[in-house]
C-alpha cells in the first residue's frame, strides 16, 4: 500500500519515516497527528498527541492482548496507565483521551512525557538526515531548530510542548486522512503479525469494533433446533440444566482472541456463568471433553434433520474433508482447539 502522490510535497520522506521500524510509535504518532488535523487544528499539544497514541492502542493491548514487543514504549505506557488511571478496558476512546489529557497523576504524566524524548524528532529524521559528526543530543537539537522554519518541507515544526503542522502538508493530510490512517494500520498489522505469528486476524484487532455482532442467528437457526431435539443441555461449566428460553452462547476460545462467531467455537452455557467467564480461557482438562461432546451431538442432530443448514459449512475450517461419511474426530478437533488455547494464554488471556 502506497501513499497518495503530490507534486508539491516530498511524499517519499513521509513514506520513508516507516523504514526500519522497530517499534509501534511511528504508526500511532502519525495516526494521532492525522486525527487532530481532521479537527481543523494545526497547533497540536504534545500531551494530547501522546494521549491519542495511548487511546488508539488501548483496545489492542488490553482487550485483544496483542504483543507489541518487550521493549515497546506504547505497550509499557498502556500497561502502566490502566492501573494508575483505573480506566475500564471497554471505555470509549474519546473518554480515555479526555481523561489522559486532563490527568495530573504524576505517573501518568511521566508515562506520556516519556514519548517526548524521541518520538517527535525521530519521526522527522527523513527530512533531517543525521550528520556523521553529530551525537544524539546534537542531532535532536538541530532537528528542533531547523524544523521551526519548515526546512526541507518538513511535516511539522517542533517546540517544547507542541508541534505546528506545516500548512503545505495540512491540506494534503485533510484530503487524504482516511488513506493515511489505512496506510498506518495496514503497516502496523504487518509489523504486529511478525511479533504475533500465531494470532489470528491481527487487522481486526487494531480498532475497537463499534458493535459486536449479534448471535441471534446462531441461536435461532442452530442451537435452538438442538434444544428442541434434546429438551435440555447440561452446562459444560456448572452442570446446570439449560432450557431453550434461558441460555447464553459462549465462545469456548474467547472472542477477543479468535474475533469470529463460527459455530464450532460456540456452546450453550449458564447465563450467570457466562458473565463470570467473560474472556477467560476454559481449562482443557476439565472442560474440553464436555465441549467436544455437545458440539458433536449438536452437529449430528443438525446434519441429520437439516443437512443444508448453512452453519454446517463452518465446520469445514476444522474438518476440511468432512462429508456424509466423515464425522467428528476427537483427535482432529482437539488439534485445532488446544493450540488456540495455548497461544491465547501465552498472549495474556487468563484461565478461569
Amino acid at each position: 500500500m502506497s501513499l497518495p502522490f503530490s507534486e508539491k510535497l516530498p511524499i517519499s520522506k513521509l513514506a520513508s519515516a516507516f523504514n526500519n521500524t522497530s517499534a509501534t510509535y511511528k504508526f500511532y504518532w502519525l495516526i494521532a497527528i492525522v486525527e487532530a488535523i481532521e479537527e481543523d487544528r494545526l497547533n497540536l499539544d504534545k500531551k494530547e498527541l501522546f494521549a491519542r497514541m495511548i487511546s488508539n492502542a488501548w483496545y489492542t493491548v488490553n482487550y485483544f492482548h496483542i504483543s507489541f514487543g518487550q521493549q515497546d514504549i506504547i505497550q509499557q505506557a498502556v500497561n502502566t496507565i490502566i492501573i494508575t488511571e483505573k480506566i475500564a478496558i471497554d471505555t470509549a476512546k474519546n473518554n480515555i483521551l479526555k481523561q489522559l489529557c486532563e490527568s495530573q497523576n504524576p505517573i501518568t504524566v511521566k508515562s506520556l512525557n516519556h514519548f517526548n524524548k524521541n518520538v517527535p524528532h525521530w519521526f522527522l529524521s527523513p527530512w533531517f538526515p543525521k550528520i556523521n559528526t553529530e551525537n544524539d543530543t546534537q542531532y535532536r537539537k538541530r532537528i528542533y531548530s531547523e524544523s521551526k522554519t519548515f526546512a526541507n518541507h518538513s511535516l511539522y515544526a517542533l517546540f517544547d510542548d507542541q508541534i505546528k503542522i506545516n500548512p503545505e502538508w495540512a491540506s494534503y493530510i485533510k484530503q487524504n486522512g482516511r488513506i493515511l490512517k489505512d496506510f498506518c494500520y495496514w503497516n502496523l498489522s504487518l509489523f504486529l503479525q511478525t511479533r504475533n505469528p500465531n494470532v489470528p486476524n491481527i487487522q481486526g484487532k487494531l480498532i475497537k469494533p463499534a458493535v459486536r455482532s449479534s448471535l441471534i442467528k446462531q441461536r435461532k437457526n442452530y442451537w435452538d433446533i438442538i434444544f428442541n431435539e434434546l429438551g435440555t443441555i447440561d452446562c459444560i461449566y456448572t452442570n446446570k440444566k439449560l432450557q431453550i428460553d434461558k441460555y447464553a452462547l459462549d465462545h469456548f476460545v474467547p472472542y477477543a482472541f479468535v474475533t469470529h462467531d463460527l459455530i464450532w467455537n460456540l456452546v450453550p452455557i449458564d447465563t450467570q456463568y457466562n458473565s463470570f467467564k467473560s474472556d477467560k480461557l476454559p481449562e482443557l482438562e476439565k472442560h474440553y471433553d464436555r465441549f467436544f461432546n455437545i458440539q458433536k451431538i449438536g452437529f449430528e442432530i443438525i446434519n441429520h434433520h437439516h443437512p443444508k443448514n448453512r452453519f454446517l459449512e463452518e465446520y469445514v475450517s476444522i474438518f476440511p474433508l468432512m462429508d456424509n461419511t466423515i464425522r467428528f474426530d476427537y483427535t482432529r478437533h482437539k488439534e485445532v482447539i488446544q493450540p488456540l488455547i495455548t497461544i491465547a494464554h501465552n498472549n495474556g488471556f487468563q484461565y478461569i
